[in-house]
């Protein structure tokens, strides 16, 4: 097993990471009958894109003897009606000013991004809107 959710009621779960024991709580979002106090599932699902883009870029980048330390990333959830689903997930990557590589590099590093588990694992309708900056 990969991990354990427990419901707590109120509309709130905690998921536990069997190997490490980490956890993490969600809530339903305000405009879900929830509270928004912390991440909701489908906060979640867009987060994910986002880490997975990172840490696959960070593989790459190590392997190229290049730090992506202090990259950010701004996540933005795009959701439909009708049935409700996330029609849309918005990442801009910010690399810290100090980072200069050749465009050879940055392609290298983008590929490796555009192409992570999560991002080839969401159904094609969901639009991943992708900046990178530089």
């Amino acid at each position: 097993m990969t991990s354990q959710i427990i419901y707590k009621g109120a509309l709130r779960t905690e998921a536990t990471h069997l190997q490490s024991g980490t956890a993490i709580e969600t809530d339903a979002p305000l405009d879900n009958q929830g509270k928004g106090e912390r991440f909701s599932p489908t906060d979640l699902l867009a987060t994910s894109l986002g880490n997975c883009m990172i840490t696959i870029m960070g593989i790459k980048a190590r392997d190229m003897n290049i730090d992506l330390t202090g990259t950010t990333l701004d996540i933005t959830k795009i959701m439909k009606a009708e049935p409700r689903r996330v029609g849309g997930i918005k990442v801009v990557l910010n690399f810290p000013a100090h980072l200069q590589l050749s465009d050879k590099d940055k392609t290298i590093l983008q590929n490796a991004g555009l192409t992570c588990p999560v991002a080839k694992s969401l159904h094609p309708d969901l639009e991943q809107d992708i900046s990178f900056n530089w």
